[in-house]
């Protein structure tokens, strides 16, 4: 490997609720270990590795300028995004004029929702559903309906195409949030499962939103197609919302951009984000994003998908042979786990929270699946060396599951 993928970092008193947070919010945060053992941050997703260089090199040498007034964002920083998306994507047709600022993708997610849906308005979502769904939704008053994903007969979770017609049919749903690849289940989708759904969105008129943050982590064999691009319907249905936060563990500098190629969702859109004159970029997050979008960022994100790709292969072996009971997915993309421990609590007397519970005292800081509609779930954050890895499954295994 060129770039540093093994070396742990000491994030505390680094502004990192991932390990400074534990036991700070209860209900949300795991707690903090006992006595004796050291946190292993393996909940709220972001990377415990040390981002690509060429991110702080950018940084520093912008802020090395000692004025940082108005600025608009440059020709460079639209091209990088464009390059990236065809390079990595295979997406044609972009243009700047496509492209917009959004201050973070949930931000970008409720301004279109509120450009064309009100509160009390239903929309369509799949479960298990991402906690920032679920959050930025029942705060701006919009009734969630979910449409479950199921597993295949191979363990494989699948949309339920029968369900989301009933459901955007009886409650009259004009609008969807879309998540490829899928957080928390790590489904990267294939094209006919897209087009499919796509399909259903189109004849009940839906528009859809989807969040594609995850795009750049795609695991061994697997490739993102981006929504737009499966049918000119969906390019002209579909909003898109990207981040190079979630690739390069940048989510503390702010910086999301929405793609939209329809000009009547586009200009609905961005004057309903552009009112509250929040929704401005910050001069670091934009050399930020160009410090990412160079050759070794590249190189830096091909790197980190074998080295995810890896862990994930230990970490569901490791289930598979040694936690009866527990149930996972073989994630395709994305850094998380989400384990079913139903059948393990059910034949240990146990609940999910005491399990939850009896991990977060041995420092094992995974998170409460519970919150992602998987009553009785743990998401699990596999973005770390993997000799830390290592030590959370044999604690696991220690002092949890066998002990």
């Amino acid at each position: 490997m060129k770039y540093d993928f093994t070396s742990i970092m000491d994030r505390r008193g680094k502004d990192a609720i991932a390990v400074d947070g534990l036991g700070g919010m209860p209900g949300f945060t795991p707690s903090a270990p006992k006595e004796g053992f050291d946190a292993i941050p393996m909940w709220v997703a972001d990377m415990n590795f040390p981002t690509v260089p060429t991110i702080p090199e950018a940084i520093i040498e912008r802020a090395k300028h000692p004025a940082y007034g108005y600025f608009q964002p440059t020709d460079e920083y639209y091209n990088a995004i464009i390059k990236w998306q065809e390079t990595r994507n295979g997406v044609t047709g972009l243009t700047k004029e496509y492209i917009g600022y959004e201050n973070g993708v949930l931000g970008g997610v409720i301004s279109a929702l509120t450009a064309f849906a009100a509160p009390g308005d239903a929309v369509l979502l799949h479960s298990p559903t991402y906690i920032g769904f679920t959050s930025s939704l029942n705060n701006n008053g919009f009734k969630i309906v979910h449409s479950p994903l199921v597993k295949d007969e191979n363990g494989v979770w699948r949309m339920d195409y029968e369900d989301m017609e009933m459901k955007l049919k009886t409650e009259n749903i004009h609008a969807a949030i879309f998540c490829s690849p899928h957080n928390p289940c790590g489904r990267v989708w294939e094209r006919w499962e897209l087009e499919k759904a796509m399909e259903i969105y189109k004849a009940n008129d839906c528009l859809v939103i989807s969040d594609e943050i995850w795009s750049d982590i795609i695991l061994e064999g697997h490739k993102h197609i981006p929504t737009q691009m499966v049918s000119e319907d969906a390019r002209n249905r579909t909003v898109g919302v990207y981040a190079p936060s979630k690739t390069f563990n940048l989510a503390g500098l702010v910086g999301s951009y929405h793609i939209i190629y329809n000009k009547y969702l586009r200009d609905r859109i961005v004057a309903k984000g552009s009112k509250p004159h929040y929704n401005d970029m910050n001069v670091l997050s934009m050399h930020a994003l160009l410090g990412a979008y160079q050759p070794e960022g590249y190189e830096w994100v091909d790197e980190l998908c074998q080295v995810i790709a890896g862990n994930v292969n230990y970490a569901c072996d490791y289930i598979r042979d040694h936690f009866e009971g527990v149930e996972v997915f073989r994630p395709e993309g994305t850094y998380m786990l989400f384990m079913d421990c139903s059948k393990w609590c059910e034949s240990h007397g146990k609940t999910i929270g005491e399990l939850e519970q009896a991990a977060w005292d041995v420092g094992v800081a995974w998170q409460d699946g519970r919150m992602f509609h998987g009553p009785c779930s743990v998401r699990m954050n596999l973005a770390l060396p993997l000799s830390r890895v290592k030590e959370a499954f044999d604690r696991l295994d220690k002092y949890v599951f066998n002990g």
